[in-house]
């Protein structure tokens, strides 16, 4: 494996149910819960909205890199991630995404859906996710084909 450019480091203990995550300079310090929807109390965060929290970030920032690389205003972008778990049958479940894309600065439609394809393709996030779960995009209100 190559020299990391940086590495987190995180720790949870007692797991997604009661459980507590927490990194290790403390900068993030949670009290993790399944949600009511899995019959959990759903009073803390789980995984799968530290995910979407993580990827949505991620993305914005590629998206304002990649902007200023193309000349193109998009340090204005909102991200608003979903990610869900979808019974895959015999109690598994897999994870997929909707990442819903505003690009306030960019009203060329057919620009703005260039600029988030580029940044799918070079997001560490969406590398990771590639070819493994269900991803869709809209952009600006429209579903990215």
């Amino acid at each position: 494996m190559a020299k990391p450019a940086y590495t987190a480091h995180a720790r949870v203990e007692g797991g997604r149910d009661g459980g507590r995550g927490s990194t290790s300079g403390g900068e993030l310090d949670v009290r993790l819960a399944l949600p009511k929807e899995l019959g959990g109390d759903g009073d803390g965060v789980n995984p799968e909205q530290l995910f979407a929290v993580g990827w949505a970030a991620c993305f914005e920032a590629v998206l304002g890199l990649v902007g200023k690389k193309e000349g193109v205003e998009a340090g204005d972008a909102v991200i608003d991630a979903a990610v869900s778990l979808v019974p895959a049958g015999g109690g598994r479940f897999v994870l997929a995404a909707e990442l819903d894309v505003t690009l306030p600065s960019i009203a060329d439609a057919a620009a703005a859906q260039e600029l988030v394809r580029t940044a799918h393709g070079l997001c560490p996030y969406s590398t990771a996710t590639r070819g493994n779960i269900d991803v869709a995009f809209t952009v600006n209100g429209v579903a990215l084909s």
